[in-house]
This record gives C-alpha cells, structure tokens and sequence, in this order.
C-alpha cells in the first residue's frame, strides 16, 4: 500500500515491470531518444535492497555491489556509454545525466532527497523503479510486462494499481503508441485515444442555479475540470445548449439536438459529435477526477458498450462513465420510444460493471455539500 504522503514529481516518467529482462530500459531509452533532442532529461536507475546479506535484489548471491553498500543509500553517476549497462544504454540513447540509486527499502525518502539535491527537483526524468512509486506520485507511471505473463515479482505487485498504462512487450515491441505520451511545460502526460464529454446543461433546484458556475477559488468549477482533462484526452467536448456561455473555456460545445429531453440526449447528441470511439461522460459537479481510474475504466471499455460505476446498493454513476460509440444506437431508440433515463439504455449494451470507492468520487449535490467542499479544498 502507498504511503499517504507523497513526492509528486510531474517531471519524473517513472517505468516499472512486472519482471526481468521484459523491455523496461528498453522502453525508456526509446523515450530518452523521442524527448531527448528537444529536452534535457536525466536517467534514473534505482535499485532497491531489503538487506544487506549478499542476496541480489533480483535473485541469487549477485555482484556484491549491493551487500557492500556503506550506508543506507549510494549514488553514483554513469559517465562510460558504452558499457552494456542499463545505465549506459540510457547516456548512449541520449540522456544529459545518468544516475544509479542503490538504496535500502527502508530509506528511499531519504535516498530520494539526496538525489534531489544533485539533480534538482524540477528536473525533467525517466526512471526505471517499482518501489520508488511507494514515495513519488511521478507525472507518469508505466508497468511493462511481458505477453503473457503471470507471475509477477513482488515489487511490481505492490505498485501494479498505480500504473497510468500496462505497456505488454513482446517480440514485435511494445502495444503501445509512444506518441500517447506528450511532454508539455515539463510535465509527462498521457493522451488517451478517446473524448472527455462535461456535462454542463440545465440548472439545479438544489444548489438554486447553474452548477458549472459555481466558484472554486476565484475560477469556475468547470474550468477546473478542463484543467484536470487537459493533456489526458485528445479532445474535450462541453455539452450545453448556452454556446456562447461556455466560449471562454476554448472547446467545442455542443448542444442536445432536441431540447429538454435530459442528460441522455446531452450524452447522445455529444457522442454523434464524437471524434473518438470511447468517451469518458463527467457531470459538472465533480471537483476532483481520479484519472487514473478514469484510464482503468478505458481499459475496460475496449470490449462493451458502456463501463457504468457502481457506489454500492447498485447505485449507478452513469454520469462519471465510459460510452463506447457503439451504444448511440441503442441510446436513439430509447430517446426515441419517449424514455428519458440513461439506465434505460443498460439492457440493450453489453455494459462492464465497476465498482467505485468512495474516496475516488466526490460530487457536489447540493449547497451544503459545496459549502462543505470549498472549506477543505481552501485550507
């Protein structure tokens, strides 16, 4: 489980992997050489040791290196590229510096500091480690594995949850799209294929007037959801019938093609619009989005219709949920039979349930709730 208080490092990419020699420098040289010319970016490798018995952290008695550590950590800088070291690799594929970690599990907060001190906190960087996400909360964080594979080492299992993307490598490379991952203003994101859609349409009785407006700290509560999808999908669609209202936020908005019909005509009329096939629906009245779970939900949806959220007693959060493109049909002809509610929907999708915790989604019903929200989110 990861600690409660973490490092965030938006400049760190972080690679982990599910075992040895799966692809993980691999990977990272690759991104060394794709951000390379245009950034300086400093490769980390770190090692981490649960005792100093002579054991390898990797299994089997090892080099010494490790068992001979004086102290609880060690950094040392590569400076040779053309060794057949995973730290050489990273200097030869490109990368400005090159440091190496070896630290005890115990002490990677303070392992982590003094690499800090020598690299600086804002430095742009590719790390190869599992257990270092036990301490940072990095820009990014990939998990490559292999094809196939089942057994996982334990360091990788601990930190499996908090990947952004499982990266499979095989013999033909990587399933995956380097050009996903963007580097924009020294922070590592990844762009999903797929459409975020914010619901902003219609009053509500219970906060007395237009959700999408209410202020957090000086600024829409709407805005800070486009910040928080900014860089994840490749477009961002607003859906409401009050265009010009939403012009300041620099996205396309759309508007239900039959008014007053409720939030499946706003989902419908938004997916026609679509320029993906997967698209993640938010209610304006969410001020935190998890996008991690967002990214799981992603994952799922590759197969179904629809990935609905469940906050047990069967309680649906059909506006925090994935539409494939593939469901606007059977959505239409709800809508058109004279049905308004997007359950209605569920029994003609294949349609994936998952269940969503209750520290993952927070929403702002009514005045209380926001009033309750802004006290904790100002301090």
């Amino acid at each position: 489980m990861l600690k409660n208080k973490m490092i965030k490092l938006d400049g760190m990419l972080m690679i982990g992997s599910a075992g040895r020699n799966i692809g993980k420098t691999e990977l990272a040289c690759a991104l060394v050489k794709k951000f390379g010319k245009t950034t300086d970016i400093t490769g980390i490798k770190v090692t981490t040791i649960e005792a100093k018995d002579g054991q390898c952290p990797r299994g089997g008695r090892g080099c010494g290196v490790c068992s001979s550590l004086d102290g609880d950590f060690w950094i040392t800088e590569e400076t040779d590229s053309n060794s057949h070291k995973d730290t050489a690799r990273l200097l030869a594929a490109g990368a400005s510096r090159v440091f190496w970690l070896r630290v005890m599990k115990k002490r990677l907060e303070e392992g982590l500091a003094a690499l800090l001190d020598i690299i600086g906190p804002d430095a742009v960087s590719i790390c190869e480690s599992n257990s270092l996400r036990q301490v940072v909360e990095p820009g990014l964080f990939l998990m490559v594995k292999g094809r196939g594979q089942e057994v996982w080492k334990s360091s990788a299992r601990e930190t499996e949850e908090y990947a952004d993307r499982i990266v499979v490598a095989g013999a033909r490379g990587f399933d995956f799209d380097l050009d996903q991952i963007k580097l924009t203003d020294r922070k590592w994101t990844l762009q999903e294929k797929a459409t975020a859609i914010i619901m902003a349409g219609g009053d509500s009785s219970r906060t007395g007037g237009d959700k999408s407006m209410l202020m957090i700290k000086g600024r829409p509560i709407i805005e800070h959801i486009c910040d928080q999808l900014r860089g994840t999908f490749n477009q961002i669609l607003i859906s409401a019938d009050e265009v010009e209202k939403y012009v300041f936020l620099g996205f396309e908005c759309i508007p239900d093609k039959i008014l007053g019909q409720g939030p499946l005509m706003g989902i419908a009329s938004t997916l026609e619009a679509s320029a993906n096939e997967l698209n993640f629906v938010v209610a304006c009245d969410i001020p935190h989005i998890d996008i991690r779970f967002v990214r799981k939900m992603l994952v799922e949806a590759q197969a179904v219709d629809m990935v609905i959220p469940t906050t047990g007693n069967e309680k649906y959060e059909p506006l925090f949920a994935i539409y494939n493109k593939s469901a606007l049909k059977s959505m239409n002809q709800v809508l058109s039979s004279g049905k308004r509610k997007i359950s209605e929907a569920f029994a003609h999708c294949k349609v994936k349930y998952i269940n969503l915790e209750a520290k993952q989604f927070t929403n702002l019903n009514t005045m209380a709730e926001y009033e309750e929200f802004c006290k904790k989110y100002d301090t």
